[in-house]
């Protein structure tokens, strides 16, 4: 099959597109012939080596966790899916973007979203709901999504919006109009936010999530006036220090079935900023890297 490895780590040059030997699935895991696989910040951090202490990999790596695609085999003991079922889900922390990918959690992709759509939701949802579920109910309450444009920020604003919450989002002014069209009230980050916020939030924000990783944790706590009203999904140094909630993704089949619902409702569509041909992968994480994103970055296989 092919598929884009790198054979050490380093920058975007180490990624090369070539023929690979098929994987094929253990028990509790299946394999889909890819349509489509998304581009998240594990991809780069683990392909340039920053993260080899605590995800370290097996080289040559397939870089990508998440995909969609049609299941083509089945493993020992597993229940309710059929060859030919179209599926979204997560794989290990590499292995997605090629033309098969093993996936050990997955849900049946909603018929609302296209391909494209379905890659971006695996990583981002699960990271958001885990985010969300730790603050508690939503209904009623001001949330607000430090760094609400990117990937998994984006999917945060949809899915706590279906939930009942009025949400604030932080993003440059360039992604006010997209955080708008999210169901977000829109507002700038960095100093001076308690003030931006007051007449945006009348009685105050409730709840917050962090999914940004900008150094504003202790601002944040201070806003809402609680550590345990805070949560975040990307700052590793600080949560534990400042007793905030991270939340790690996790392959989590229920998250995904939770995630596709609300989307076969159409209260949550995948949000993508660019798609990118397998050839092109190293395009698609130079561009991704820049963080400059609205939404998800997709590799179409």
């Amino acid at each position: 099959m092919r598929a884009v490895r790198y054979h050490e780590y380093g920058g975007v040059e180490t990624l090369v597109v070539e023929q690979v030997p098929e994987p094929h699935p253990g028990p509790g895991e299946i394999r889909i012939r890819v349509a489509a696989a998304s581009v998240n910040p594990v991809d780069w951090k683990v392909r340039s080596g920053a993260v080899r202490k605590v995800l370290p990999v097996d080289l040559p790596a397939i870089p990508g966790r998440d995909a969609v695609g049609v299941v083509d085999a089945i493993g020992t003991d597993v229940p309710g899916v059929r060859v030919g079922d179209r599926v979204f889900g997560l794989g290990g922390v590499t292995g997605a973007t090629a033309e098969l990918a093993v996936l050990s959690a997955w849900a049946p992709a909603p018929c609302t979203w296209s391909d494209a759509e379905a890659a971006g939701a695996g990583l981002a949802s699960v990271t958001a709901l885990g985010g969300l579920k730790a603050l508690g109910p939503l209904r009623g309450r001001t949330l607000l999504v430090e760094g609400a444009a990117g990937g998994v920020g984006s999917a945060a604003v949809e899915l706590a919006v279906a939930r009942g919450a009025l949400v604030i989002g932080t993003a440059s002014e360039r992604n006010h109009a997209f955080l708008t069209s999210l169901g977000a009230v829109p507002t700038t980050y960095g100093p001076g936010l308690a003030e931006r916020l007051a007449p945006l939030a009348p009685t105050g924000v409730d709840l917050v999530l962090d999914t940004a990783a900008s150094g504003s944790l202790p601002d944040l706590i201070a806003l809402v006036g609680d550590p345990s009203r805070v949560a975040t999904i990307a700052d590793y140094t600080n949560a534990s220090r400042l007793g905030i909630h991270l939340a790690n993704a996790e392959n989590d089949p229920a998250l995904l079935a939770e995630a596709a619902e609300l989307g076969q409702q159409g209260h949550y569509t995948p949000r993508i900023d660019r798609t990118y041909p397998l050839e092109h992968l190293a395009a698609a994480h130079t561009y991704a890297e820049r963080g400059h994103t609205r939404g998800k970055t997709v590799i179409l296989v």
